[in-house]
């Protein structure tokens, strides 16, 4: 698929069926040839196409997982106003990001990914965002015995929850935790 380099990015990520990536891919692979386009990436969370705000929720976690060290420098941002936008695409994602930023985060950034991880899984009901909470704080947990306490009713609750892949992770962290 060849991409106009002129085209906005929200225009290249309009349309298609809402659950396909549509043009994620491509962005992303123009972000990466060109840093100083990242910005503009971040500007399309404001979209008020909710496919939008979800696909660039998937580039953003792409454009992480290539060069995280970019991502920092925007990480403030995606902890204050992006974590505000409640789409549960945005919020799996932004687990996932904090996961793989974890290491390079100062102490007050580590502080505000907890806080808005555990305010995710006490008060989401998505399955994604709850399966992917769990996994992340699961795993921060491991050198963290207060999070691992905090966890414990968050995971017993979620054992009984009526889909099954909610509760099978649920399940795997009460067993880690354990």
């Amino acid at each position: 698929m060849s991409t106009n380099e002129t085209e906005s990015f929200e225009t290249l990520l309009t349309g298609g069926h809402p659950n396909s990536l549509g043009r994620t891919e491509d962005v992303v692979a123009m972000i990466l040839a060109d840093k100083t386009r990242l910005q503009e990436l971040y500007q399309c969370y404001f979209s008020t196409d909710e496919v939008v705000r979800l696909r660039v929720a998937s580039a953003m976690k792409r454009v992480t997982i290539a060069k995280p060290g970019w991502v920092m420098e925007i990480l403030d941002g995606l902890q204050s106003e992006i974590a505000e936008i409640d789409q549960a695409s945005n919020q799996w994602t932004l687990s996932l990001i904090f996961d793989v930023l974890v290491e390079r985060m100062s102490s007050a950034q580590h502080q505000r990914a907890l806080k808005i991880i555990k305010g995710n899984l006490a008060s989401h009901t998505d399955w994604i965002v709850l399966s992917n909470c769990m996994k992340v704080l699961g795993k921060w947990a491991k050198d963290d015995p207060d999070l691992a306490e905090w966890l414990l009713p968050h995971a017993s609750r979620l054992a009984d929850d009526q889909r099954k892949s909610v509760a099978r992770n649920a399940q795997k962290l009460l067993d880690q935790l354990s």
